[in-house]
Parts: structure tokens; sequence; C-alpha cells
């Protein structure tokens, strides 16, 4: 969670992506159980502990959060937690945009009930999910903010030396960071928990 607000990066995730994380996350204490099959979010609306899994990229929930996570039981908005760069860029641009954030939020809770239809959080498990896949994308994405976007800003030259480093960095980069999250999400705790 500190990761999650203090990483200047998560702003892309935040803000463009509608990528979200919950002030308040439970997990269960189930031995050989994965990490991922363990977590719940609570609703302070209507108290439904919701599994974690009901935010996920296969059921198309995990993105377009930008209000918070919206709970299928009541219709609520579950608070989540906000990074120090999204907070900066919204407090300066606040001007800019807090005419429209009531009709944004409306529309946007008027198109959530139908996104959370037929969810079965129980398909969702480490091994279904496409790491390779992810990787990737991980790797593309901080490929075009290291190698491009991020020398644009700091006034740098980008030459074909840079780009042709930085593909393979951040392709091995990419894989390896989630099978980190992999090794993580995928993690059970040992038998014998009281």
């Amino acid at each position: 969670m500190l990761h999650y607000i203090v990483n200047p990066g998560i702003l892309i995730n935040e803000l463009v992506l509608g990528q979200r994380v919950p002030n308040e996350i439970y997990f269960e204490q189930v031995a050989d159980t994965q990490l991922m099959e363990r977590q719940y979010i609570k609703c302070r609306h209507c108290e439904t502990m919701r599994d974690g899994r009901t935010w996920s990229s296969q059921h198309n929930t995990a993105f377009k959060n930008w209000f918070g996570l919206y709970c299928p039981s009541c219709e609520g908005v579950i608070p989540c937690l906000r990074n120090a760069t999204a907070w900066l860029i919204l407090a300066v641009t606040y001007p800019l945009w807090f005419w429209w954030i009531d009709k944004w939020k409306n529309n946007w809770l008027a198109k959530q009930p139908a996104r959370y239809k037929n969810i079965d959080v129980q398909e969702i498990t480490v091994s279904k999910t496409n790491w390779v896949k992810a990787g990737i994308i991980y790797g593309s994405i901080m490929f075009i903010l290291m190698t491009f976007l991020f020398p644009l800003v700091m006034g740098e030259a980008i030459t074909l030396k840079s780009i042709l480093i930085a593909i393979p960095v951040w392709a091995i980069a990419g894989l390896l960071f989630v099978l980190l999250l992999k090794w993580w999400m995928g993690k059970r705790i040992k038998s014998g928990i009281n």
C-alpha cells in the first residue's frame, strides 16, 4: 500500500487506467490457499465482504475504477488509496475539472451494474493468469515511458543506442516483475496456523 501511495508511476494506473487499491484489504488465514484467493474487501456501506477477485482483468473490472471500487451488493463506492503524485496533479488541475465531476461520477455509476453481472470469482486463479502477456505489457509500457516520455520531459536526447539498450532491459524487467508478482500472489501460508 505504501508503494501505491509513493510511486509516481502509479499516476498512470490511477488517473488514466482507473486501477485502484482499496483503503482496507483483509486476508483470510487459510492454509494451502493462494494469496490471491484469500483477499477480501469490505464495503463500508453494506458491510459485505467481497472477494478481491471481483475486481480483476479477467472480468474487465480491474480498470475504469476512477471513483473507487464499485460494490455490486449495494451499488456504493468503496474508498481507495490515493497516489501522492495523482493527488498533486488533481489538486493543481482542480479548477479545470471540478465543474463536471458530479456528472462524470453519475455516468460512471450508471454503467457499473452491467460490468458486474455474471462474475464468478472462483474461476480466477494464479495458474489461469497469462503472466507472460502481463510481463510483455508491463515491459512495453515502461519501455515507452522511460525511453521516450521521460527523456522528452527531462529535455534529454533520445538516441538509437538508448532505444536498443532499453528493449532488452525492459523486456527482462517486465518478465521479472510479473514472475515476482506470480510468486507473491501464489504464495501459500504454511499449514498448522490456528
